[in-house]
């Protein structure tokens, strides 16, 4: 099965609609990079996407980190600063489409965006 990880900052405490548009952003560029039969499998069994949550800048960048390792596709997104936060501000991770286990083994421990 095929599945795409989208990893929010909670420590920027973002409002709702900013958290929203930072994990769209990150599920839009890591899917710009998939490799075009990844895409269509995982488009073809319902695009499946889970948000999970860390707490700090270093954690996320340390799951990008295992995910560049793993050859895992990954987009970090940075905030263009235009409302909420300062300009560069790193928020989200997006991960994927790729294997289930293969995200779950870096991603399995975090926990889901409440």
């Amino acid at each position: 099965m095929l599945k795409q990880v989208i990893v929010i900052r909670a420590d920027l405490k973002m409002g709702k609609g900013k958290i929203a548009a930072q994990a769209a952003h990150a599920s839009y560029s890591a899917t710009k990079k998939a490799d075009k039969k990844v895409l269509v499998s995982w488009e073809n069994a319902g695009q499946k996407k889970v948000v999970l949550k860390v707490n700090s800048e270093e954690a996320l960048l340390d799951v990008e980190k295992k995910c560049k390792a793993k050859k895992i596709l990954c987009a970090l997104i940075m905030d263009a600063g235009r409302t909420q936060l300062e300009p560069g501000t790193v928020t989200a991770l997006g991960i994927g489409p790729d294997k289930e286990e293969k995200i779950d083994e870096i991603t399995g421990e975090l926990s889901l965006l409440g």
